[in-house]
């Protein structure tokens, strides 16, 4: 049992909708909490108001509450819930903090005899209140930036003028930082001040002198009631100080810290740690080092939580932070806990890692047009990936293979920068594609003392860049008949794709492949193991690498995989890589789901996914977990090397989608709808003729590769017309036209961003309504999951939309149409597993937009609303195991729920930030009401007007 016997219930509280700053990281530490805690014997209640995610899933939690995070909510929950002893705020990052602290000042907690665990809110309100924050480093003798308050925009200036600039502006209490700038010049701090004030909640900003140029690095430690503490990782940022953490690409372990300042950190970080509160759980502390002989430390930072690189730091080092954090909340101590990894050691011991581990952050610029693309104190990131290698430069190049932004890695895939201007420009401010343009720079014979002088990127990693080009370089000048062994193998261990060593001996990447078989230059596969290999480890969880041959005194040759193959039948899940708009953390949800259904059926599952925030990535989530990139090379060496029955493709979103075609043509199987369903529904054309043979109808459209073509086809339809690309995703490239010029402008643009695409066009029905629904088909039967009815008109990306569950407004004959419709199109594309099907009904008739023979956006939204495993359910269908009419549906649901869009517009002052058919929204939250006399409703329904008004 626990050590506090007291406590029986616990009100754990989530961090609400994906927004930049707070993604899906909480709900992974959210999740192991849960877990964590039920395995104690804890009964858990859980408010989060994010259907999207695993964490809201009624077998998580004894009790989950998606309801609005507000004290109101939480009064409710307390009311419902008297037995409720103890409250985990730390496990919901900044907004969980927030709600608890406004629920501590209006004294609910005490009213309710709940008591705050896991954090001490002193602790919170020190490190949040910078001032405080400040004089308590200086009496314990740990240096800081020269800082100070502002409360007014006169104090403020005051301040300007003493410190000089660049300064810094943070705004005080908010998120992902929220608020913050680097200001060069009086002009820029006005407007920045006054900004900052407005954004923070108590209107405070602090001001430190900017230590540009500065190396980051953050710690993330644990402690117990007994005052142990462990570092379980030191995370080096490879950008300077200047770019906020989340946007950075960061390092483990740390490369270029001598040993002595190393220490003198971590000394520093715990005594920091011990000094701002007797607390038990997780802490994360950030500093700065100068960039000279010195290395003198200054402190950045500390929050006494589970932060953003907690679930980094817990993949990279195989250490569960959140799941031990948890337990210390409940007054266990570090040695009383197993190592979860090796199951024979403690949990008081510090992870040593015998690999490389490197995260790179994505963006999605192109979603918010005239957004300020370079990189600052705030954060801009919707997700990131990581890479473990046994080098920096495996790692760097997995991460970048991971990004899914149509590079292969680093160089040596013709796309790189050419104009010695505009890489200058990229790397003096710091812009997304920055990895890259590292790259082009010493490409270019741009010298590594002047990219260094620009950037201020330690020397240690840009000669890591350079040793790259060199290498890149030196293979170019063979072919491929006279490459010799060595330095294919060299290239491979330096994480060069084969794909890129095609690229630079002119010839296939399937000659390269076969040539790497020839000389068995083969993958092997590694543990993550927490310890170096010095115990043994119990978990499955592996990433590859290449390793020389070993030769032993009989003469064997080998190398060693520590990835044993059983002889049990297995699946392979494809994960959905990093989380962006259009694809988010619903995608992760249905792989863990997925998952999960395969293992009820006897299957050992195999789970291969490169995004560190999620619980697909989680090491005890699937049976064995390769921790590798999206990316063909990769998965085909997995799929080699653990000859499964077949890979899932329809729960990863687009990311494992795009993989459906090579699987089929190199014979793997797919599970569920084939690869000819899949591209069938993609390929408009064939689509449309599938329709059109069963009576369907669909709005006018036809295809366009030129504008040539494109203007032509405008004479057939009328305007307005919607453009838009083949194989995308999110609606991206989407736009409503309306005469010739736009038409042709937005042609010209999209296909030079998506070279050699085939354009739809279609007559777009004005002012019509929108209606999807989701559905399971095992060939033979169909059952409709879910018809949601959009409050925005047609035209309004679906993932943008209020989602209304079920319809509100939408006539018996209209119905009935769109199940018919759903019906027929479900058997047409001969589906196995899950479809999606996008309707626009104008005049009472129901005319298909789209249908997506996979897991939708909208599935674990459907599946919380009416309390029901669909996704379990579609897997067993897809494998085979069930057909839908074994299943005993029993949908439950008291009038509405509403789908509803979160949106990250605050991190890009100056962009459009109106809707249309591209999708901009970066999460969603669920809303029940009882009734369309809802207040709510009645609000959102009013807004649609807006949208309709000519």
């Amino acid at each position: 049992m626990p050590k506090d016997s007291s406590i029986k219930s616990i009100l754990i509280i989530g961090s609400g909708p994906i927004i930049i700053g707070q993604a899906c990281e909480f709900d992974y530490s959210g999740s192991q909490a849960l877990r964590s805690l039920r395995e104690d014997g804890i009964e858990t209640i859980l408010i989060n108001s994010n259907p999207a995610t695993i964490m809201t899933d009624p077998s998580m939690a004894d009790h989950v509450y998606l309801l609005p995070l507000t004290t109101k909510s939480i009064v409710q929950i307390l009311k419902d819930h008297p037995q409720i002893d103890a409250v985990l705020p730390t496990m919901g990052g900044q907004t969980a903090l927030n709600l608890c602290i406004e629920a501590d000042e209006k004294g609910i907690w005490k009213d309710f005899g709940v008591k705050i665990i896991g954090v001490d809110i002193d602790a919170i309100n020190i490190t949040e209140d910078r001032e405080k924050f400040r004089e308590l480093m200086l009496e314990i003798g740990v240096g800081m930036a020269p800082q100070a308050t502002a409360t007014s925009f006169l104090k403020g200036k005051e301040i300007a003028q003493e410190f000089g600039f660049p300064l810094c502006i943070r705004a005080s209490f908010t998120l992902g930082g929220a608020g913050a700038s680097i200001v060069y010049n009086e002009e820029e701090f006005d407007e920045s001040l006054t900004r900052g004030l407005e954004i923070s909640p108590i209107h405070e900003v602090m001001i430190d002198k900017a230590m540009m140029g500065w190396k980051e690095y953050e710690l993330e430690l644990l402690r117990d009631k007994n005052d142990n503490v462990v570092i379980i990782c030191t995370i080096e940022n490879m950008d300077p100080m200047g770019i906020h953490t989340g946007d950075s690409i960061t390092v483990a372990p740390a490369m270029t810290l001598s040993d002595k300042t190393f220490q003198k950190m971590r000394d520093m970080a715990i005594l920091m740690m011990r000094s701002i509160g007797d607390f038990a759980g997780g802490c994360n502390v950030q500093f700065a080092v100068s960039p000279d002989e010195n290395e003198e430390i200054i402190a950045i930072e500390i929050n006494p939580r589970v932060s953003r690189s907690s679930a980094l730091a817990s993949k990279a080092t195989g250490y569960p932070i959140a799941k031990i954090a948890s337990k210390l909340a409940l007054g266990y101590t570090l040695d009383e806990l197993n190592n979860q990894i090796t199951q024979s050691t403690s949990a008081l011991f510090e992870p040593t890692l015998d690999y490389v581990i490197v995260k790179i952050p994505r963006w999605n610029f192109d979603k918010f047009e005239g957004s300020d693309r370079t990189l600052g104190l705030q954060m801009k990131s919707v997700g990131e990936v990581m890479g473990i290698g046994r080098s920096f430069q495996e790692a760097l190049h997995k991460a970048t293979q991971s990004l899914e932004i149509k590079r292969n890695g680093l160089g040596a895939d013709g796309k790189g920068y050419k104009n010695y201007d505009q890489i200058i420009s990229k790397l003096a401010h710091a812009s997304w594609d920055r990895v890259f343009v590292i790259y082009d720079a010493i490409q270019m014979g741009i010298p590594l003392s002047r990219i260094h002088e620009i950037t201020k990127i330690d020397m240690w990693f840009l000669k890591q860049y350079e040793e790259l080009y060199f290498l890149e370089k030196e293979i170019s000048q063979y072919t491929i008949e006279t490459l010799d062994k060595d330095l294919l193998l060299e290239a491979k261990q330096k994480g060069y794709g084969d794909r890129q060593i095609a690229h630079m001996l002119n010839c296939l990447e399937s000659e390269v492949y076969k040539k790497r078989e020839e000389l068995s230059i083969n993958r092997v596969y590694k543990l993550v193991d927490t310890c170096a290999a010095e115990f043994q480890a119990q978990t499955p969880y592996y990433y590859s690498t290449f390793e020389n041959e070993v030769k032993t005194k009989d003469g064997n040759v080998f190398t060693e995989n520590e990835s044993v193959v059983t002889d049990k039948k297995k699946i392979i899940v494809l994960g959905s890589g990093p989380n962006r708009i259009g694809q988010g953390i619903e995608f992760d949800y249905c792989c863990v789901h997925g998952v999960l259904a395969a293992a009820e059926c006897g299957y050992e599952t195999i789970m291969i996914n490169c995004n560190p925030e999620t619980v697909s990535t989680d090491f005890d989530t699937a049976d064995k977990l390769y921790f590798e990139p999206v990316f063909w090379e990769h998965i085909y060496d997995i799929i080699k090397h653990e000859k499964p029955e077949g890979v899932i493709v329809q729960l990863g979103g687009q990311t494992a989608l795009k993989l459906a075609e090579k699987l089929d043509r190199y014979g793997v199987k797919i599970i569920g709808t084939s690869y000819q369903s899949l591209d069938l529904a993609e390929d408009r054309g064939s689509f449309s003729t599938l329709l059109k043979e069963n009576n369907i109808p669909y709005p006018e459209f036809d295809t366009a590769e030129t504008a040539e073509e494109a203007l032509k086809v405008a004479d057939k339809l009328d305007f307005p017309i919607l453009v838009r690309p083949s194989y995308v995703l999110g609606g991206q490239g989407m736009k409503i036209v309306i005469n010739k010029k736009e038409l042709e402008e937005h042609v010209v643009d999209l296909l030079r961003s998506i070279p050699n695409n085939k354009l739809l066009l279609d007559h777009y029905l004005d002012g019509a309504i929108e209606a999807e629904a989701d559905a399971i088909c095992d060939g033979e039967n169909v059952y409709i999951i879910g018809i949601m009815e959009h409050i925005e008109p047609c035209g309004i990306h679906s993932g943008d939309s209020n989602a209304t569950l079920p319809p509100f407004n939408l006539g018996d004959l209209v119905l009935q149409q769109i199940k018919d419709h759903t019906e027929k199109i479900a058997l047409a594309l001969n589906t196995v597993g899950l479809i999606n099907i996008q309707f626009a009904i104008k005049d009472d008739m129901v005319y298909i937009i789209e249908a997506n023979p996979r897991a939708s956006r909208t599935v674990p939204f459907i599946a919380k609303a009416y309390g029901e495993p669909y996704v379990n359910f579609a897997t067993k269908v897809m494998l085979g195991e069930k057909k839908v009419t074994d299943f005993d549906f029993k949908p439950h649901l008291e009038g509405y729920a509403i789908k509803q869009p979160v949106f990250s517009f605050n991190k890009f002052p100056k962009v459009n930030k109106k809707l249309g058919p591209e999708m901009k929204s970066t999460g969603e939250s669920i809303l029940f009401i009882d009734s369309l006399k809802d207040d709510e409703f009645y609000n959102l329904y009013a807004r649609r007007k807006m949208y309709l008004s000519k």
